[in-house]
């Protein structure tokens, strides 16, 4: 379906914000973002193949603004990316077949889970510690990344969310240094995957894209921009907001 001019203006809004808040938080785009595509008249699945390629898009406004001062690690980023790749592929896969209903309601779960989780222990994510990038350690982060892949393949809202604590609880890192990773590696690249595993499966509302595409680029600038000149307290309290929001709005919307 074709939209007007005031709905294109509604999608550029909706983008901005949405990938303000989720350049700042380290994931939950599809909190605001997903639902407005289905209340302006898309379908779940076009919805979601549509939603998955704007979310690129993130990825991009980030990379912009983290290349400036970014503390990205080559072999760091070659690690996420090759185990939660083959992840996105297969969620992205089977999420059109799933039981849509009893999924958001685990997923709500496991999103609050995050937020208490993070609100409980103060002291985690401030200081960089890292640890696990060798031996076992490294095979057990690897499985966790395929698992968090395989989230943000199938799921539309706060898969960046799990990759953030993930690379926060089991690598060591701060929040800064792992939203920066989960923006540009999550953004980019897996939400790119999904977005062409989807789209080869179903429909993509081009004709939605040009305004969501220029929101997800200024939102996800600015809200690195952001994320880079505050603290790690501030980002660990948008985090922890972000996550306790998505997963009321997965239980109960």
């Amino acid at each position: 379906m074709t939209l007007d001019l005031a709905g294109q203006a509604i999608l550029f809004g909706t983008a901005v914000v949405a990938n303000f808040f989720s350049a700042l938080s380290g994931g939950g785009v599809g909190l605001i973002q997903f639902p407005i595509l289905i209340f302006l008249g898309l379908s779940f699945g076009t919805a979601l193949a549509t939603h998955k390629v704007a979310s690129v898009f993130l990825g991009v406004g980030a990379i912009l603004r983290h290349m400036k001062e970014s503390h990205l690690e080559r072999r760091a980023c070659l690690i996420i990316l090759g185990a939660g790749i083959p992840g996105v592929i297969l969620g992205a896969s089977l999420i059109l077949k799933a039981p849509e209903k009893e999924a958001l309601m685990t997923l709500g779960v496991l999103t609050i889970s995050l937020g208490l989780y993070s609100i409980f222990k103060p002291k985690l994510g401030i200081d960089y510690t890292p640890k696990n990038w060798t031996g076992s350690g490294l095979w057990q982060g690897m499985a966790g990344l395929f698992v968090v892949g395989f989230l943000n393949g199938s799921i539309t809202s706060g898969s960046g969310l799990f990759l953030t604590i993930w690379l926060i609880r089991h690598f060591g890192m701060d929040y800064k240094r792992a939203i920066a990773y989960t923006l540009v590696l999550c953004g980019f690249a897996w939400n790119g995957t999904g977005a062409l595993v989807l789209g080869l499966a179903g429909d993509i509302a081009w004709d939605w894209l040009p305004a969501l595409i220029v929101g997800s680029v200024i939102g996800g600038y600015l809200g690195s921009h952001i994320a880079i000149r505050q603290g790690n307290t501030l980002v660990k309290r948008a985090f922890e907001a972000t996550t306790i929001l998505i997963g009321l709005k997965l239980l109960f919307i």
